[in-house]
């Protein structure tokens, strides 16, 4: 096992009622450790479901997930939300926030369930909010509210972040800022993060790039030079 993520011969059917409705068919594909990648895909394409599989909010209906060496796709349901907890950080494109909650405690709440955390205060300062720690999500930008995203999921200190649409509230100018922060920080910590959008310019960006077209893999890239967040127009 070589590769940090790897999926092998995937499949994801839903049922309702006496209806399958296929949202993933043999989909494999690898990501090595510290890398950024980016999976594009039109809506109803898959990407979600690619993302919960391998967060752990979901199962697959057949085929092998591995993270780190370890089969995550064999573990029952006690094991997947410790895997959630100690090994994932989520940032979604709707931020969840707990409103009551300034920023600080916000991410001082994901802290206190992990295993190895890094320190609530420093990290929101690494994403630039250091004089907003006691603001409330209310009093917030939602730029300003999803960098505090970011520092929740980052001050788990987790082996993988998962991003699903992270910029698909936000204005323009705003979304290069979140994307460059996580470009900056994979690059300076060498977390592996994915990166889930419709919008194919952010695949710049990546190390590797997947396309997602009716469940199955349209085209995989490896890309060695990777362009930097301040120099993508999309």
């Amino acid at each position: 096992m070589s590769a940090f993520i790897q999926f092998e011969h995937v499949y994801k059917t839903y049922k309702m009622g006496e209806v399958e409705i296929p949202a993933l068919a043999d989909v494999s594909f690898t990501v090595d450790q510290g890398e950024i990648c980016v999976i594009v895909g039109a809506s109803g394409a898959g990407k979600t479901t690619l993302l919960n599989i391998l967060g752990g909010m979901d199962t697959l209906t057949s085929g092998v997930v591995w993270l780190d060496g370890q089969k995550i796709s064999d573990y029952n349901k006690k094991q997947l939300t410790l895997y959630r907890r100690y090994e994932v950080g989520f940032v979604f494109q709707f931020y969840n926030l707990v409103q009551n909650l300034t920023a600080l405690e916000n991410v001082e709440l994901a802290a206190q369930i992990s295993r190895n955390p890094l320190d609530a205060e420093a990290t929101l300062a690494r994403v630039g909010l250091e004089g907003r720690m006691a603001n409330f999500p209310a009093q917030l930008s939602g730029g300003e509210q999803q960098r505090v995203a970011i520092a929740r999921a980052l001050a788990k200190n987790p082996k993988i972040l998962l991003c699903d649409e992270p910029t698909g509230a936000l204005d323009y100018v705003t979304g290069k800022t979140v994307l460059k922060l996580l470009q900056d920080n994979s690059r300076e910590t060498g977390m592996t993060v994915l990166i889930i959008t419709h919008n194919s310019a952010l695949t710049a960006m990546a190390d590797r790039v997947i396309t997602l077209k009716n469940g199955q893999i349209h085209a995989m890239v490896k890309n060695d030079h990777p362009t930097p967040v301040e120099e993508i127009e999309y």
